[in-house]
């Protein structure tokens, strides 16, 4: 594939870095990125992937763009309000590089789907705001051997880690199972600082972007939490569960995906 003047422009300073060059530059572009969830963590991973090139961004959100999701969803604007949140990104992420195609998945991701949906993606972005959402993006990701990026943002906070599969523990390795409801308050209680989706959700991008060059150390085996009124982060190891794990074991017990109950926005994701 040889490179338009136009690509060749929009993507010098990629070229120019000796970790990308025009061969990484060509392998984002063959790439295809599935993000769940067009949220406060999905709208800047999206911008940022379209921005780099990655030919093919999967987005998928059931929801509507609401008047309150702007303060932090910054890949939509006042005008798309009642608007599908997957149109809006696709008009977006469309508009800022006509190299990327966007599919919109315009649905409930659920056990029944996910695994059709994540099979053609090289890496999966976990942008979701639900416990319930995350356990089962996990789970289908380990049993379909798809690498991921966990994500979770709420008031001054944010954390996230990587997964790849036979290279560190998985989401439910950490957090076994979803906490009793009503234990962790919603984001219409707690809230959440608008610009945390940018910080935690540009990372995500960037894990993405290193897995698909095959460069630096991606955060696997390492859960990195972020507190922006202290301006701290903090890169803690995780353990391996590969003895106990109920899905990514040695001897897994959960060998079906489960829907559990879904509640209105856990702040996890926001």
């Amino acid at each position: 594939m040889a490179f338009t003047n136009e690509q060749i422009e929009r993507y010098s300073r990629h070229i120019i870095l000796k970790e990308v060059g025009a061969k990484g530059q060509k392998k984002l572009l063959n790439a295809k990125v599935l993000i769940i969830g067009a949220g406060g963590l999905g709208a800047p991973t999206a911008m940022y992937l379209a921005a780099a090139g990655v030919g093919t961004i999967g987005i998928a959100d059931a929801d509507e763009v609401d008047l309150s999701n702007l303060q932090r969803q910054i890949i939509h604007q006042t005008a798309d309000v009642g608007k599908p949140k997957v149109l809006s990104a696709k008009e977006t992420m469309e508009a800022m590089n006509p190299d990327v195609k966007v599919i919109p998945y315009h649905e409930f991701i659920t056990s029944e789907n996910i695994l059709d949906i994540i099979k053609d993606y090289d890496f999966i972005i976990d942008g979701t705001d639900n416990f319930p959402a995350k356990f089962l993006i996990n789970d289908a990701c380990v049993m379909a051997g798809k690498p991921f990026s966990h994500a979770g943002i709420i008031r001054f906070q944010g954390q996230l880690m990587t997964y790849v599969p036979g290279q560190g523990p998985c989401y439910r390795c950490v957090f076994k199972e979803p906490p009793p409801k009503d234990a962790v308050p919603t984001c219409k209680q707690a809230g959440v600082i608008g610009a945390m989706g940018g910080v935690i959700g540009s990372l995500q991008a960037m894990e993405a972007v290193k897995y698909i060059l095959g460069v630096g150390d991606l955060l696997t085996g390492y859960l990195l939490t972020y507190d922006a009124l202290k301006m701290q982060f903090r890169k803690v190891k995780l353990p391996s569960d590969t003895h106990g794990c109920a899905v990514c074991g040695d001897h897994p017990t959960i060998t079906k995906l489960i829907d559990y109950e879904q509640a209105e926005c856990d702040g996890v994701g926001l």
